[in-house]
């Protein structure tokens, strides 16, 4: 199997939540919005953010699992100075997240971050990463 990630998908127990959050209080184009289905973001080249409704989700899974919720998992979003976490922390409190953490340096990898939970309980961290580079070719260097 080739070394890549398409879709990244998230039951969601609040659709419409998620689509006040994602579109209009993060102003972010959905790919693909079936009301009272799924939402779709493309997040990158070739990477999809696909919030599913919760009862949908489980019907897909032939019902085998009950999805309560997103439990250990962060999405980073890296900014270009520590300045620019606290700003999008506050526009994404503004937009209806809840304040996890305060933009502050982290206890790991030299890093200034924060995080906040959108209206669905998914973890944001929001995150000045000096070492952190996207080359041309799109590979990513840490370091």
């Amino acid at each position: 199997m080739d070394q890549q990630l398409h879709f990244i998908t998230f039951a969601t127990r609040d659709l419409d939540a998620a689509r006040a959050f994602y579109k209009a209080g993060l102003g972010w184009e959905p790919l693909m919005d079936v009301p009272g289905e799924i939402l779709f973001f493309q997040v990158a080249p070739g990477l999809v953010l696909g919030l599913f409704d919760a009862e949908k989700f489980d019907q897909d899974l032939n019902n085998t699992t009950a999805t309560s919720g997103v439990s250990g998992v962060t999405l980073s979003h890296n900014v270009g100075s520590a300045e620019d976490v606290t700003s999008t922390i506050d526009a994404l409190v503004a937009a209806g997240a809840m304040l996890l953490k305060p933009a502050q340096a982290g206890a790991f990898g030299g890093i200034f971050h924060g995080h906040v939970k959108d209206p669905n309980d998914i973890v944001w961290e929001i995150a000045h990463n000096p070492g952190w580079k996207i080359n041309d070719d799109g590979t990513v260097v840490f370091g």
